[in-house]
C-alpha cells in the first residue's frame, strides 16, 4: 500500500451533540455526546489507514490541549509530524439532529507565528519525500494566509508529490494558482472561487476543461446525497450512492477524498475508484466518527452505488 502525508494546518477537537430536534432559545437536551481528535486531515488519515495505508499526519496542534490528538495518533499508528504552537487546537461543536441536519459552531484555532510556519516548512522538506501523496485538507488558522497555501502547494509539487486539495474560499483561490493533482469542492464552493454558475453539468465540465488546462488533473465535485460527478483528463463519470439512515454528514467529504486517493494510488479502474469511495462516504455518514468499521457493510453498500459517464442521461 502507499505512503501518505496529511496536512490539517487547522485541526480541531470536535464535540458531536446527538438531539432529536435543536430548539434555538431554549433548554436543549443531549441524546449522547461524543468528543474526537479531528480536522479533516485527520479524518481522512485514520479512513486511508483502515484501507491499509501509512499515514504521516502533520500541521499544528495546539500545546495545552494535545493529549486527544497524541492518543489517537499512537492508537492509529500515525508518525506524528505535527509542529506544536501556543494555546489550544480550536474546538468544533456540532449539533447533529435526528433528521440529519447539522448545525456547526467553528472555533478560529491559535494563531501561527511566521516562526512556526518556517518550522513546518523545513519539517515537510525533511518528510515529504518518500510519500506517494501528500493530502492538504481544512481551513486555515489565524497567522496563515491563502498566498503561504498557494507557496506551500507550490513547495510540495517541486518535491514530486501529488497533491490532494479540499479547502475552501480564498484558500481554495489561491490554492488553485498553485495546480494541485486533485481537488475537491462541492458546487458552491467551486462556483465561489471560479465566480460562475456550477450546478448543472455542462458548466461543471467547462470549469474542469479549465483547472485541467491549469495542470490540475483530477476535479471531484460532490452534492452530498446526490452524488459526485468526478472529471479527470479524457474522463466524466458520475456515482449516485445508496440511500441510508443518516446519524451524521460530519467526516462524509473527507471520507470521499479517502476514497479516491485509496483508487487513484491503488491503480483500480476509475469505475471501481469511484464506486468504492461513494461508498466509503456513504458508509460515513450512517455513524459518529471517522474511519471504516465494517468491511462486510462497506461491501454491500458498493453494490448500491451506480456508476455511470456523465454524457449519459
Amino acid at each position: 500500500m502507499a505512503r501518505i502525508l496529511t496536512l490539517t494546518l487547522n485541526p480541531a477537537l470536535d464535540l458531536t451533540v446527538q438531539l432529536a430536534r435543536l430548539e434555538p432559545g431554549q433548554v436543549n437536551r443531549s441524546d449522547t455526546m461524543h468528543t474526537h481528535a479531528a480536522g479533516k486531515g485527520v479524518n481522512v488519515a485514520q479512513v486511508l489507514a483502515d484501507l491499509g495505508h501509512q499515514l504521516t499526519v502533520s500541521g499544528f496542534l495546539g500545546e495545552d490541549n494535545q493529549q486527544a490528538f497524541e492518543n489517537l495518533f499512537a492508537k492509529r499508528g500515525f508518525v506524528d509530524a505535527f509542529i506544536r504552537v501556543p494555546g489550544e487546537t480550536r474546538s468544533n461543536i456540532k449539533l447533529a439532529e435526528s433528521d440529519g441536519r447539522i448545525t456547526d459552531l467553528n472555533g478560529p484555532g491559535p494563531l501561527v507565528s511566521a516562526a512556526a510556519q518556517q518550522a513546518l516548512l523545513e519539517r515537510l522538506d525533511q518528510i515529504a519525500p518518500g510519500h506517494d501523496a501528500v493530502v492538504v485538507a481544512g481551513s486555515l488558522p489565524q497567522g496563515i494566509s491563502p498566498q503561504w497555501l498557494q507557496a506551500l502547494i507550490g513547495r510540495l509539487n517541486d518535491l514530486g508529490l501529488k497533491v490532494a486539495l479540499d479547502t475552501s474560499g480564498q484558500a481554495l483561490r489561491a490554492a488553485l494558482k498553485a495546480a494541485p493533482w486533485l481537488i475537491k469542492p462541492n458546487a458552491e464552493e467551486l462556483a465561489e472561487v471560479l465566480g460562475g454558475e456550477t450546478v448543472s453539468v455542462l458548466a461543471q465540465a467547462q470549469a474542469a476543461s479549465r483547472l485541467h488546462a491549469q495542470g490540475i488533473e483530477h476535479v471531484v465535485i460532490s452534492h452530498g446525497a446526490e452524488g459526485v460527478n468526478w472529471f479527470s483528463v479524457g474522463s466524466a463519470l458520475h456515482a449516485t450512492p445508496p440511500k441510508v439512515s443518516v446519524a451524521s454528514t460530519v467526516g462524509a467529504g473527507d471520507s470521499l477524498l479517502a476514497g479516491m486517493l485509496h483508487g487513484l494510488l491503488s491503480a483500480d479502474t476509475p469505475e471501481q475508484t469511484l464506486r468504492t469511495a461513494t461508498a466509503i462516504a456513504a458508509m460515513a455518514v450512517t455513524q459518529i466518527g471517522f474511519g471504516i468499521s465494517d468491511a462486510a457493510q462497506l461491501a454491500q453498500l458498493e453494490q448500491g452505488v451506480r456508476v455511470r459517464p456523465l454524457t449519459e442521461q
